[in-house]
């Protein structure tokens, strides 16, 4: 009789294992939202806490099927031999559903760093955005044009490390078919934005460079007449002082 119940409770254990294989493992999943993929992870570990709970069921049937062998050698080894069967089983669902969840796991982080590098990116950009904007009415003065180009610059200056990860977690998802239609917009959008605003920006400093080169070309003009008319200056008060005609100056003090 005990033989019997132990068979029965092999029987068992292999068809819970066969359904668990076929609502974890074989069904299908579709990632269209961040809706399904989390509630696909939170699916999946509760699939492992299910599937690991009945390793203490699997250790008592061995346990027992052990002692059984030890008193009836004959209906021992038969159990025995469905016995190992169901343990490779178990164990390679155990894997398997170990798996999976590791897998969707790393999708759904993966997910989150995309997004998380999306909200970096686009706060530069809008400090960018607002840069620029700041650059438009810029007083014609010197020092004021000077700390415009810098303020510009220094946004410019911004790492592309981010970007690149924003291009390689998007791909990666995509390539997967996971959320494909989401962060396809997502990137679009974001890299529509990046490239307008980043050609607004260079072609501001562009212009701020040149404004800067035209206003020190005639600073540097403005300095040489000024010292010019300085010598002049000397000079005439020089003629004046010591009573020079003027017909016995140069023309050009004449």
């Amino acid at each position: 009789e005990k033989a019997v119940n132990l068979k029965k409770d092999l029987a068992e254990m292999q068809e819970w294992m066969t359904q668990a294989e076929e609502e974890y493992l074989e069904k299908d999943f579709e990632y269209k939202s961040p809706e399904e993929l989390e509630n696909a992870v939170d699916e999946m570990k509760r699939a492992k806490e299910d599937v690991l709970q009945k390793e203490v069921r699997v250790k008592i049937l061995k346990d027992n099927i052990k002692m059984l062998a030890t008193k009836v050698p004959s209906s021992g080894q038969d159990l025995a031999t469905e016995l190992n069967v169901v343990l490779e089983n178990y164990q390679l669902l155990c894997n398997r559903i170990r798996g999976k969840c590791h897998t969707l796991e790393e999708v759904w982080s993966c997910w989150i760093e995309l997004l998380q590098y999306l909200d970096l990116e686009t706060a530069w950009l809008n400090n960018l955005e607002e840069r620029v904007q700041m650059t438009g009415n810029v007083p014609d003065k010197l020092d004021a044009v000077n700390d415009a180009l810098e303020s510009l610059e220094s946004v410019l200056r911004h790492p592309a490390d981010n970007r690149t990860q924003i291009r390689e977690l998007g791909q990666t998802l995509i390539d997967g078919g996971i959320l494909d239609d989401i962060i396809s917009e997502k990137l679009e959008a974001f890299n529509a934005r990046y490239e307008e605003l980043s050609h607004l920006a260079v072609s501001r400093q562009i212009a701020l460079e040149q404004q800067l080169q035209t206003m020190r070309e005639t600073d540097h003009m403005l300095q040489v007449l000024q010292e010019s008319l300085g010598d002049l200056d000397r000079q005439l008060t020089s003629y004046l002082t010591d009573r020079i005609d003027a017909f016995q100056m140069p023309q050009e003090a004449q």
